[in-house]
């Protein structure tokens, strides 16, 4: 006999899980250094649209889907695809997705656990060319992060492995409120700095020369892949979350609740970074450095710096591990749902195979160093962030919408019926041709301007 599927206790418990996949590093890290690169402003426009023309129905038809199912991306479109049709044959995509994004993502998230270690302890008290020097030491040396990426590698499993309820829910409402609180400390103190203005000027006016540089394809391709990446959309993660919400709300207005708290979190972060770089005369738009070298040296600079960077990085560790708890959680799900697993099971298997899986990107900035698979100054990482933003995100997005829309998947009307049980706003029906003709045309473009503009 069937176990019955677990739920979640609480409707604050489901939004705080959903945000919390998709609030982390792509809001706190990847965020501000893009935004930097592609005009300040202006890409935070372009962003916002493509989060609520393109992330905002997509993120509804994959709390759809799941609630619809009570499965997995892996089982629900054999659950809910017409007799006779083989979507079922892409329930891969989730199991690869989530497992690409770890692979990377984990080992960054070690990073940040790291760096809260090293900034209490005074480590990174050093001149501004010692920072740099002991970020370089630390990507040279694989057994250190080796070591700070297994710890996040046993805390994403071990807090799943307890449950939907007692570990999923619990663990990450405590810590979305403090990645909400301490955020909101850390704002507060960055745009009162001598100098902040100049800073928030920067991020919140619109840079065009910047953004005519980027080009139009360039900016739109970065702005939609963020709005994918931040979201987590497109390979089934966010929809396990609602294979275990109940029928009583409307998948309209919850999703618009999670993308609001991602967006505000990713907004928010800009006015954390952007008024401090200023502050202390460093480059906003210095890349992934940013945070591990410019951001500890601008700590050093402040006075009460190693609190206030000490808390900065709990705050983005906070923000890492939510995602990794709710990716690592679709990745568990997979083998209970698909393979028939006991969770016990599929938390060792799946746990001991994410730690090898590691290992490419982590000895990517060492022993591997010489493989640049994207060209020059390119590494394992870069590879590994490319497939899955650029490749695989979008790809399941216009297979989401297409199952969603088309009479040879789930169909409109189904799609619609699920979204709109439940209190809560409708989903608006009058979308429909702009989402069966028009949103994969355009996500289908970008994805091959992206290509024309990496390659040639």
């Amino acid at each position: 006999m069937p176990v019955p599927r677990e739920t979640l206790a609480t409707r604050l418990g489901f939004l705080l899980l959903s945000a919390g996949c998709a609030i982390g590093l792509g809001n706190v890290w990847r965020f501000p250094y893009i935004a930097g690169q592609y005009g300040g402003a202006v890409f935070v426009v372009v962003y916002l649209l493509c989060l609520l023309g393109l992330g905002l129905p997509l993120l509804v038809m994959e709390f759809a889907v799941g609630r619809a199912a009570r499965a997995n991306m892996g089982r629900a479109l054999r659950v809910l695809e017409p007799a006779g049709t083989g979507w079922h044959r892409f329930g891969w995509f989730s199991l690869v997705g989530s497992y690409l994004l770890m692979m990377f993502y984990v080992p960054v998230a070690g990073w940040m656990l790291g760096y809260c270690w090293y900034t209490a302890r005074g480590d990174l008290a050093l001149p501004p060319e010692g920072v740099g020097a002991f970020f370089g030491e630390l990507l040279g040396n694989p057994a250190v992060m080796l070591g700070w990426t297994v710890p996040v590698v046993v805390i994403g499993f071990g807090v799943c492995a307890l449950g939907v309820r007692r570990g999923l829910e619990r663990v990450v409402k405590l810590l979305m409120a403090g990645l909400l609180l301490i955020m909101a400390g850390l704002a507060l103190r960055a745009v009162t700095l001598p100098g902040a203005g100049a800073g928030i000027a920067f991020y919140l006016a619109p840079d065009w020369s910047r953004a005519v540089d980027a080009g139009l394809w360039g900016l739109l391709n970065a702005a939609m892949g963020q709005a994918f990446f931040t979201l987590s959309v497109g390979v089934g993660s966010m929809l396990i979350f609602g294979s275990y919400l109940d029928d009583s709300r409307g998948l309209t207005g919850e999703s618009a609740f999670i993308v609001a708290l991602d967006s505000f979190v990713a907004l928010t972060a800009g006015l954390i970074i952007f008024p401090a770089c200023f502050a202390f005369g460093v480059r906003p738009d210095s890349g992934p450095g940013l945070i591990f070298v410019t951001l500890p040296n601008i700590f050093n600079a402040m006075p009460g710096g190693r609190v206030w960077g000490t808390l900065f990085f709990v705050f983005m560790s906070c923000a890492a591990l939510t995602t990794v708890i709710a990716v690592v959680e679709n990745i568990i799900s997979y083998g209970v749902d698909v393979w028939g697993w006991s969770r016990r099971k599929s938390v060792l298997v799946h746990g001991v195979l994410l730690t090898l899986l590691t290992l490419p990107c982590i000895l990517g900035f060492n022993v591997l160093a010489g493989f640049q698979p994207l060209g020059s100054g390119s590494n394992v990482l870069d590879l590994e962030d490319f497939l899955i933003s650029s490749n695989m995100l979008p790809a399941g997005a216009i297979l989401f919408v297409l199952f969603c829309t088309t009479r040879y998947g789930w169909g409109w009307d189904k799609f619609v019926a699920e979204a709109d049980k439940g209190g809560g706003p409708r989903f608006p029906r009058r979308l429909r041709g702009y989402l069966t003709y028009v949103v994969p045309v355009v996500v289908l473009v970008i994805f091959v301007q992206g290509y024309v503009a990496r390659f040639w």
